[in-house]
C-alpha cells in the first residue's frame, strides 16, 4: 500500500503488539580488536556463526540463524571472544532480520575499520519460509 508521497505506509493488519528493542537499549557487548600486523597485505578472514538467536518483535518467538562474515582487516582485527560475547549478547533482543545484519555491520564497521566487509544472515525456516539477509561494506 503507498501513500500519495509514494512511500509505503506500515500496516500490521494482525493488530499485534510489535516492539522492537531500541538500539539504545540493546546493551551488546563491546566488540574488541587487535593490530593487525601486515597492513597492506590483504588477507580474507571468515567466520561462520551457527548458534545466532534473537527474539521476533513479532511473535516473540525465537529466531535461529547461521550469520556468515567475510572481512579484510585494515589496521585492526575483531577478537574472537569478543565477537562470540556480542553475538551472544543479541538472544534477549527482539529485532527483525532485516535490521540484525544492518546492526552488525554497523558495530562490526566501526570496532575494525575493515577494507571489506560481507555479513550474511541465513535465517531458519519460519512458517515455511526462509529468510536470508546480507549486507556489505567497502571503506572508500
Amino acid at each position: 500500500m503507498a501513500t500519495k508521497e509514494g512511500a509505503v505506509a506500515p500496516v500490521n493488519q494482525q493488530g499485534l503488539d510489535i516492539q522492537s528493542t531500541p538500539r539504545a537499549e540493546m546493551q551488546l557487548y563491546p566488540l574488541d580488536t587487535f593490530a593487525y600486523e601486515f597492513p597492506g597485505k590483504e588477507i580474507k578472514i571468515d567466520f561462520e556463526i551457527t548458534e545466532f538467536t534473537a527474539i521476533c518483535p513479532f511473535s516473540d518467538f525465537p529466531d535461529f540463524a547461521t550469520i556468515r562474515l567475510e572481512y579484510i582487516p585494515n589496521e585492526r582485527c575483531v577478537e574472537l571472544k569478543s565477537l562470540k560475547l556480542y553475538i551472544n549478547s543479541f538472544r534477549n533482543i527482539k529485532i527483525f532480520h532485516e535490521h540484525v545484519i544492518n546492526v552488525i555491520l554497523e558495530d562490526f564497521v566501526r570496532a575494525c575499520d575493515p577494507l571489506r566487509v560481507e555479513i550474511e544472515g541465513d535465517f531458519h525456516v519460519r512458517g515455511n519460509i526462509k529468510t536470508v539477509v546480507r549486507a556489505s561494506y567497502e571503506k572508500q
